[in-house]
């Protein structure tokens, strides 16, 4: 029911450069917030292709950075995936908008899309996915950070997922989180999407994860999340 599930909804986001400091250069690792990571899982520099289908868009791989854009007769976005079974992880990549609407990094469980971390020029947005379209189950955004992306800048985007909560994040300095039962979902593959002309990315890395014992902490000093009832007020709902 929409009532239980967005019960569950908890957002917030906070540009952190008073708590703390990393440069908007490309980070090897990138602080984590929710999650400790643990052992390396997949180790990604985009020179073999191995283990991804693509199929839609157009794809690239050359010199470590896998590019995509989206091809105007799919009528779909550009999609490249690769199956990988995950519970609790830190997810990280380099993203440059090379001029595309959105890139996606993307986890699906085994019957659909779970969850997201959606990029565009304005800054990022965290949610829960439509599992299914075909309802009662909606999409929940978490949050939506606004924050210059800009285009041709490398980026460090991180997807953290621990127990039902699901945090991203740009640099070590913008967060968006939530949280919602279904990110406890065994996870199956994650993806890579691009709508339009077109997007980059390096350097993808997946660990296991654990809770950071620090992270109540750090969210106490975050902005205090909205409510499910002001989220809707905004959106006019």
């Amino acid at each position: 029911m929409m009532k239980s599930s967005l019960s569950l909804l908890c957002i917030g986001f906070v540009s952190a450069a008073s708590l703390f400091s990393v440069s908007n250069s490309w980070a090897e690792e990138a602080p984590t917030f929710l999650a400790e990571r643990g052992k390396l899982l997949l180790s990604e520099d985009f020179s073999g292709g191995d283990g991804w289908t693509r199929p839609k868009g157009k794809w690239e791989a050359a010199g470590g950075v896998l590019r995509g854009d989206e091809k105007p007769e799919d009528k779909h976005g550009a999609v490249s995936r690769h199956k990988i079974e995950l519970k609790d992880a830190v997810i990280q990549v380099g993203v440059r908008l090379d001029g595309c609407k959105t890139a996606t990094l993307s986890i699906n469980d085994s019957k659909g899309h779970l969850c997201r971390l959606l990029i565009r020029p304005t800054g990022f947005t965290v949610q829960k996915d439509d599992h299914d379209h075909a309802g009662p189950d909606k999409a929940v955004v978490f949050q939506t950070v606004e924050t210059p992306v800009g285009a041709g800048v490398w980026h460090t985007f991180s997807l953290e997922m621990v127990g039902n909560e699901l945090l991203g994040s740009m640099d070590g300095k913008h967060i968006g989180f939530g949280a919602h039962d279904a990110i406890r979902t065994p996870k199956a593959d994650l993806g890579l999407t691009v709508s339009g002309q077109g997007a980059s990315f390096k350097a993808l890395r997946i660990w296991e994860a654990t809770k950071n014992p620090g992270w109540e902490a750090t969210k106490s000093k975050l902005p205090a999340p909205e409510s499910p009832a002001a989220v809707g007020r905004k959106k006019g709902v």
